[in-house]
């Protein structure tokens, strides 16, 4: 399977096996295992600096660390879905997540003063990304997490010309 991503030029982030499958896993674990064999871009080079492909035990089930299939949680006595930004807020966006003592957080991000999101411009998107060092991004209670993978949740945000990409 990496072979023909390879030789397709298909980056990681468009894995050609069905998303959260047993296979979809073990691809970014055999990359990450080859990655220096492997041309990868930049954001190929981000998803195997996270833990997917990775697993571990949640309540004595084993779960993939970073595609959990829990996705609910409560936020002041509200159920709210976790890893899935928003529009509205104080801000132009929000989204709920974990911190590391394990309490849902609300993490607000986006200007507020009219600026367009200019995903689908790609000299923007570079410039976005250098200026915001969106690779070294990988916090998820940060604002500037959300902000530099944008794209990726572009659908479900009403935005146009989203990918599996940085800014």
């Amino acid at each position: 399977a990496l072979r023909f991503h390879k030789e397709n030029q298909i980056p990681l982030a468009h894995n050609i096996f069905r998303p959260h499958s047993e296979n979809y896993y073990k691809l970014f674990s055999y990359a990450r295992s080859l990655k220096e064999d492997v041309q990868l871009t930049e954001f190929d080079e981000y998803l195997l600096s996270t833990d997917i492909g990775e697993f571990g035990l949640y309540e004595g089930k084993e779960v993939p660390l970073d595609h959990p299939f829990i996705n609910e949680a409560e936020y002041k006595g509200k159920e709210v879905e976790l890893n899935k930004p928003k529009r509205g807020g104080k801000k132009k966006f929000y989204v709920y997540v974990k911190n590391d003592k394990g309490n849902v957080i609300k993490v607000q991000f986006g200007d507020t003063s009219g600026l367009q999101a200019k995903i689908s411009d790609p000299a923007a998107r570079k410039s976005f990304a250098a200026r915001h060092n969106c690779a070294a991004k990988k916090d998820k209670t940060k604002p500037g997490y959300w902000s530099c993978n944008l794209p990726r949740y572009a659908d479900q945000l009403g935005l146009k010309g989203g990918g599996a990409f940085f800014w």
